[in-house]
């Protein structure tokens, strides 16, 4: 009834900021998961090591990770809708440069001109997500985690589409058409949302971004975050390579193997995302039982060699879609719960608030985002997929049972409190004094 009310009196602004939020989720994650299926031979055969490789994907998440801090604070200054924008066209131009960098001669050059243009499309990157999950939020601050779980539709879209469409275009056309296409379709987009987005104007707070990440709970959450992104950074340099030289798929292929994660992760997040809505006491418990079924996966994924298991791909996809699931089961009730913690420890409702929160859900992912390739690349190039695989899902058992660990605390803690405010001496007596009054 509550979101029929909101739909009824927001109906045009709502739609309009579901449609520009889900062009970037889509449009981004595109841009984003063409480089998969053939970027790290591509740039094996221009001298990149593999290690190189997970730094230029790194690259992006660690300029992510400062860009977003910074643009959170200061969301309310800029005006969300501009950084929307900005951030969009400044994207889109990175993705097109990244398309000529085939020209570069191979060794120096190419790799320092790699991490330049990634550095620049970070930029942009982060300013257009970190003001699309303020405005969601100001536009739908009851359902928050509904509306980014359908919106996760369009990301995963993206991400399915992605890399099979970056493979034929590749195979079809050579190294620069996937790229400037894709940021074609971007630059195209920014006028259209310039035009449909809905402006939304606040009065900064005086909400303080280290008091917010310094309470306990928010801490253990940014772990969560990190956690899911390192897994899932992990794989852009690593798993393309795994799939030519233990399946020898041609690199066309290789992207539909992609689709087990995205599919899964896409499909599940609309119902995990209503469930945390819904049913708010939910959230503990696919944070918690997310993390560890995360973390089971990527041992799995190899498999480990200390299991003995040979590797197959039906196999390898069937545990691609179990990650898909366990991510968003982690992943889409951390904003909420990150919102609820900060409105019980008195910051104010608004923008600012939402532009601290974004700001920093989207810096933690790009910190996971940076330690996943660059650790993954080293340890894939010294141990090998399986091993690396195995070793990355430790970040998600830590996550998952430090959260499990607070909980438990959390809730003893409330039950020791609740038994001496309300004494069991107190309960007879009161039932014995009723008793007697009938």
């Amino acid at each position: 009834e509550a979101l029929g009310e909101e739909s009824r009196k927001l109906t045009r602004e709502q739609l309009f900021t579901v449609a520009a939020t889900a062009s970037i989720n889509f449009s981004s994650m595109l841009c984003y998961s063409i480089l998969g299926p053939f970027f790290p031979s591509e740039a094996e055969k221009k001298g990149a090591s593999n290690t190189v490789v997970g730094l230029i994907f790194g690259c992006f998440a660690l300029v992510n990770f400062f860009v977003a801090l910074i643009l959170g604070n200061y969301l309310t200054h800029i005006g969300a809708k501009f950084m929307f924008v900005a951030g969009m066209f400044v994207s889109g131009c990175g993705t097109i440069l990244f398309g000529m960098l085939d020209k570069v001669p191979s060794g120096p050059t190419f790799i320092g001109l790699c991490f330049l243009v990634r550095a620049v499309d970070a930029v942009g990157f982060a300013a257009a997500m970190t003001a699309s999950f303020s405005i969601l939020a100001k536009a739908f601050p009851n359902n928050i985690a509904t509306v980014l779980g359908s919106l996760e539709i369009f990301t995963g879209l993206g991400l399915v589409l992605g890399p099979p469409l970056g493979g034929f275009l590749y195979q079809s056309f050579g190294y620069e058409v996937p790229f400037i296409t894709l940021g074609c379709v971007v630059l195209v987009l920014v006028p259209v949302n310039m035009c449909i987005l809905p402006k939304y104007d606040s009065i900064p707070s005086k909400g303080s971004f280290w008091k917010l990440i310094l309470l306990p709970k928010v801490l253990l959450l940014c772990l969560t975050i990190f956690s899911l992104s390192a897994c899932l950074g992990f794989l852009d340099p690593t798993m393309s390579l795994f799939i030519l030289k233990k399946f020898k798929l041609p690199a066309g292929y290789v992207g539909l193997v992609f689709l087990g994660l995205a599919l899964s992760y896409s499909l599940s997040s609309p119902l995990l995302g209503l469930l945390s809505d819904k049913l708010p006491y939910l959230r503990k418990w696919l944070l918690v039982s997310g993390g560890l079924m995360t973390a089971l996966c990527f041992f799995m994924l190899g498999p480990a060699p200390v299991l003995h298991i040979e590797s197959q791909l039906w196999m390898f996809v069937l545990v691609l879609v179990l990650v898909g699931f366990s991510l968003g089961m982690s992943a889409i009730p951390v904003f909420p719960e990150i919102l609820h913690c900060a409105y019980e420890n008195g910051f104010e409702e608004g923008l600012s608030l939402l532009g601290l929160v974004s700001g920093l859900f989207s810096a933690m992912w790009s910190l996971g985002a940076f330690a996943g390739p660059t650790l993954g690349g080293f340890l894939n190039e010294k141990l090998g997929f399986e091993w690396a695989s195995a070793i990355q899902g430790g970040w998600a058992l830590l996550s998952g049972l430090a959260t499990g660990i607070f909980y438990i605390t959390e809730a003893t803690r409330r039950s020791s409190s609740s038994s001496l405010q309300n004494p069991p001496g107190n309960n007879e007596e009161r039932s014995h004094l009723m008793g007697s009054e009938t």
